[in-house]
């Protein structure tokens, strides 16, 4: 049997693109492994598919000053170490990384050993971790047209992002039953991302009078954001979080409102929901939701505010206009090259098996 480890952690959106994965690399007859940080959020998440999870040391490279720049460099040498032998164990055929810094001992010691390896890039940037990766690299996938601009053209596809395929199989009738909504609007799903977002709560909540005058809303909230003074309000239900139920909240929505995070937005473009997108501000991140929500405004995917730049009229002006030029959206993304996405990243693994 041949034998892949993926790696990958420290945010769900480098952990989500590898269990995408999973399903597809045990149909063809994968055995597979994951190498993840001690107690990272990867962890939990692989180890509830059962699959063999390994545990190295990582340390994060700062650009600004902080006293554990003394002590990580530590942990990333004993991370390298464990990394190789684990790698020497078991004898995997290809590794595949999501990024982060856990994953950068192991593609090294990969590399090391002789063992190909293929890196993804979900962003349109690259993150520190994957610039010091991709050196050890046989090949790098990457999300956006832009991106390849910035990798070495021997070595470079433009793939799209690993989506989770369970996604793509929601049902509208248990989406409304599960937010119990009436279907007399439009539905409108609004999400922060895995960690729910203050201010896209704000913005919502501030203008729902106006919006509920032509929407129905499903708000994800994020823990520990949902306000008790907007419950029991006709035709809005808030949560804080929803697991398996998301993908019917998905199959049942008209339009969907979110952050700018590769991953979510990939999975919105792949199942073909016009949205509104409102990228995390440059104060708070180095712009890469800005430049990936961009990116989908340029191809015709989305419809882009910046947080600076809404308030209630304009929020409600732009939905309306979203849910009236839908069928313009939703043809641009049909044409999406994202739409195979899964099996050309998994092509190109059995390609080097």
């Amino acid at each position: 049997m041949k034998k892949i480890i993926l790696t990958g952690g420290g945010t769900a959106g480098h952990v989500i693109p590898n269990i995408a994965l999973i399903p597809a690399l045990k149909d063809i007859g994968f055995e597979i492994y994951y190498v993840g940080s001690y107690n990272g959020i990867e962890k939990q998440l692989v180890k509830e598919l059962g699959i063999e999870y390994y545990g190295i040391a990582t340390g994060k490279l700062r650009r600004y000053f902080d006293l554990k720049n003394f002590t990580d460099p530590f942990r990333i040498v004993k991370g390298l170490v464990e990394a190789k032998r684990i790698i020497k164990d078991l004898n995997p055929d290809i590794v595949f990384s999501k990024g982060g810094y856990v994953s950068v001992p192991v593609v090294t010691a990969a590399h090391l050993q002789h063992i190909p390896v293929i890196l993804h890039e979900s962003d349109i940037t690259i993150g520190l971790a994957n610039k010091l990766a991709m050196i050890s690299c046989d090949r790098i996938c990457c999300s956006f047209p832009e991106t390849l601009n910035s990798l070495p053209k021997n070595k470079s596809v433009l793939t799209g992002p690993p989506i989770r395929e369970e996604l793509l199989n929601g049902s509208k009738e248990d989406g409304f039953e599960f937010c119990n909504l009436p279907s007399n609007k439009p539905l409108l799903l609004v999400t922060g991302g895995s960690l729910g977002s203050v201010n896209i709560n704000n913005f919502i909540r501030n203008a729902l009078d106006a919006l509920l005058e032509n929407f129905n809303i499903v708000h994800l909230c994020g823990k520990g954001k949902i306000s008790p003074s907007f419950n029991n309000i006709n035709g809005y239900v808030q949560y804080e979080y929803v697991g398996k139920e998301l993908k019917d909240l998905m199959a049942a929505s008209d339009i969907v409102v979110s952050r700018a995070g590769a991953g979510t937005i990939s999975e919105i473009v792949a199942l073909r929901k016009p949205n509104l997108l409102i990228p995390l501000s440059r104060n708070a991140s180095r712009g890469d939701q800005i430049l990936n929500a961009r990116s989908y405004e340029k191809q015709g995917f989305s419809k882009v505010l910046e947080e600076e730049e809404i308030s209630s009229d304009i929020l409600c002006k732009a939905l309306k206009t979203l849910y009236s030029d839908r069928e313009k959206y939703i043809k641009k993304m049909s044409q999406s090259h994202m739409q195979n996405s899964n099996s050309v990243i998994i092509e190109l693994i059995a390609s080097y098996c």
